[in-house]
């Protein structure tokens, strides 16, 4: 018999043992099991209050009767659907189907649902009860549905969406630029465009710029609005020389490095003049784009209206965390907050208008996509978690864990753990709101995009939480519901015809790769990573046929800088080599390390004897071009390019383990959009690259049909 403790954090979802990054076993010590179950909201302070939190737990898992089921039951189409507690056989049922009409039927012999082949979002009437019926399509939606081909090689590029540049873009990337990257992308005949994450950020703290840690994960960042494409030239032109400011847009501009704080300050001081005159105009045009804002508000419904006025609020109180403003205010229901938002309506008018602008222009990004001739076009990047002190954690805190950050257990490059000061979903907290915020999110991912991209797909199976104040190595795993979050998300995928790529890198759970593989979830595999025991780089032939295939990430040197060893010079520069590595040591290793990566790459001829190689004895443009061709010759049914391995650049976007010593999430590219692709180089590596993958992909007719017209074109 289990101890009531222990009994306890299992049935919280507390994961008690497991194997490390080395393989070792671990275990969840006492101490950290009752830290974290206190988190939970599950006292362990005596054994009657350890007796309370297990029948509470019974009552959410194993619900005495239809009155206390969730309000959302997940399951595959084509199934028998077991309920959450059991009822007779034969009972009767009714189906609200989403597409319209119902069902009519009884539970069979198992007391279990029929199938039901019809996928979508029903509705249950059983026993008294209502309740919504995810039904799930077996797999997500894939490359071959998108691009109409058997075994299909596609290839795209992937951007940092703030690096890119056009004529008053102001200093930071944009929607518009976006459009021109896709358009050449496109003519290049690349398939899709991989982008930084797009999720809010602060507008009244914009010192905090870190893509993976936002607001919130259920809007956009508003500073990649281009609001020249609903309101035109004329009229942002007009608001930047009443404001001022067109001097200093110039110089951020010119910058080589983004400066997100005056960048974000100058474009929001512009666009407030923008809206003020936006909202008194009345010609014909502007009224129709008047309604078109309230349809967006509209449909962005309490949610919409709460991140703006967690934006309004931010503004009053300043920067900041929400959990030290006024009591009355931290409850997006309360009276006071209804009040506050009667009186500063213009404001949060204002943070809608700039959400609409910047979705408008998400969404027009991804039209040009697919209208010039690519398959899936944009695929979004999400984001594993979102700041505490952010929107998403304000409006919907009951679905949020408080207390607790993600992070990493110590393994092999951070032997302390890391601590990502992220919050993670509640388990529990989803399941009594019916999955909304996942949801939420899924939908915000997919919106204007052909695609998304999961960042630690992992955190879908468990979490590394660390109670506040503790060290890492105090932390623990929470496991996470994953087969409804897997249909959740393979019922979206198909609802918006996108694909999904689950990042998956460094060490998984047994089989987890295979479920997201069953799922038609595309894991990552990067080359720096595609080593056997002796760590000679794999041969093409010997990639995984079910994962995308990159040269890199934004946390990993590029080929370039990879093949200069400039990684080894940031790391030995900021102290960040561990103490039994040297600069020397390092540079060594690359030596050996450049000559396997060469053989692999077919650049020391059919019998090489070479074991070192320095960088300047193949020109890294040699090294870039082979990449290219190894990459394109892999299984991978997609390619994802970096822009930096295009363009041979040496600089990567972020140094993982540094804030400001390295410009992170900073660096802007030297062209604009338009011109990005144009060079003879760039050129003839993107149309090599093209025949190789087009060379071995074929036809078949589409599974789209199965599952009707999208819902979201």
């Amino acid at each position: 018999m289990k101890a009531p403790l222990k009994e306890l954090a299992e049935a919280a979802g507390l994961l008690l043992e497991w194997e490390n990054s080395d393989g070792e076993p671990c275990q969840l010590s006492e101490q950290a099991q009752r830290n974290l179950l206190e988190v939970l909201g599950y006292s362990t302070a005596s054994e009657s209050a350890i007796e309370e939190g297990l029948q509470r737990l019974k009552r959410l898992h194993a619900p005495a009767s239809p009155a206390e089921w969730p309000p959302l039951l997940t399951a595959d189409c084509d199934t028998p659907i077991t309920l959450p507690s059991p009822l007779p056989p034969g009972t009767a049922f009714t189906l609200q189907l989403e597409q319209g009409g119902s069902k009519q039927g009884y539970l069979d012999d198992n007391g279990a649902v029929p199938s039901v082949t019809e996928i979508g979002y029903h509705q249950l009437q059983i026993a008294d009860t209502e309740l919504t019926l995810a039904v799930a399509p077996h797999q997500c939606y894939s490359l071959s549905d998108a691009s109409g081909e058997t075994t299909p090689r596609l290839w795209g590029l992937a951007a940092q969406l703030y690096a890119l540049r056009r004529p008053g873009d102001g200093g930071i990337g944009d929607t518009l630029a976006l459009e021109q990257c896709v358009l050449h992308a496109a003519e290049q005949g690349a398939d899709a465009l991989a982008i930084s994450p797009t999720h809010a950020m602060f507008s009244a703290d914009p010192e905090r710029y870190s893509p993976y840690s936002p607001s919130t994960r259920l809007f956009y960042n508003v500073l990649y609005s281009a609001a020249e494409t609903l309101l035109g030239d004329a009229s942002v032109h007009d608001a930047q020389a009443r404001n001022g400011l067109q001097a200093e847009l110039r110089r951020l501009e010119a910058d080589d490095y983004l400066d997100w704080p005056e960048a974000s300050r100058a474009k929001l001081s512009w666009l407030r003049y923008l809206y003020d005159d936006f909202m008194v105009r009345e010609d014909d045009e502007a009224q129709a784009l008047h309604r078109e804002m309230q349809a967006f508000r509209r449909a962005g419904g309490a949610l919409l209206e709460n991140h703006c006025r967690f934006e309004a609020l931010q503004r009053e109180f300043g920067p900041g965390d929400w959990r030290e403003w006024p009591a009355e205010l931290r409850d997006p229901a309360s009276p006071k907050l209804a009040h506050f938002a009667e009186t500063r309506s213009d404001e949060i008018g204002f943070h809608a208008f700039l959400q609409w602008i910047t979705a408008e222009g998400l969404s027009r990004a991804q039209r040009v996509a697919r209208e010039s001739g690519m398959a899936i076009g944009l695929i979004a990047d999400l984001a594993v978690g979102a700041d505490a002190g952010g929107s998403q954690t304000w409006s919907r805190p009951t679905d949020m864990l408080e207390g607790v950050s993600i992070g990493a257990p110590p393994d092999l490059f951070n032997a302390h753990g890391q601590d990502w000061g992220l919050a993670a979903f509640s388990p529990d907290g989803l399941k009594r709101s019916g999955f909304r915020s996942f949801i939420d999110m899924l939908r915000s991912a997919f919106a204007h995009a052909g695609g998304v991209r999961i960042d630690h797909i992992l955190g879908l199976l468990r979490l590394w939480l660390i109670p506040r104040g503790a060290s890492p190595t105090e932390g623990g795993y929470l496991q996470y519901p994953l087969d409804d979050m897997l249909r959740l998300v393979a019922l979206e995928s198909w609802r918006h015809r996108g694909i999904v790529i689950g990042e998956d890198l460094g060490t998984v759970a047994p089989g987890f790769r295979e479920r997201l593989t069953a799922r038609g979830i595309l894991g990552m595999q990067v080359l720096w990573f595609e080593q056997d025991e002796a760590h000679n780089f794999l041969a093409a032939s010997d990639w995984n046929p079910h994962a995308m295939a990159t040269s890199s990430t934004h946390d990993l040197p590029t080929v370039a800088g990879w093949w200069a060893g400039r990684d080894i010079e940031w790391r030995s520069r900021l102290g960040l080599l561990k103490e039994t590595q040297s600069a020397e040591s390092e540079q060594l290793a690359r030596r050996k390390e450049r000559a396997k990566l060469a053989t692999t790459l077919g650049l020391l001829g059919v019998k090489p004897t070479t074991e070192t190689l320095e960088a300047a004895d193949i020109p890294a443009s040699q090294v870039l071009d082979a990449c290219a061709r190894h990459l394109a010759a892999t299984p991978a049914p997609l390619l994802l390019l970096p822009v930096e391995d295009a363009l041979g650049l040496e600089e990567q976007a972020n140094l993982p383990n540094t804030v400001d010593e390295h410009p992170n999430w900073r660096r802007r590219w030297a062209s604009d959009a338009n011109d990005l692709l144009t060079s003879d180089e760039v050129r003839q590596r993107l149309v090599a690259l093209t025949r190789a993958r087009k060379a071995t992909s074929s036809s078949k007719p589409s599974r789209s049909a199965l599952f009707g017209k999208s819902t979201h074109e």
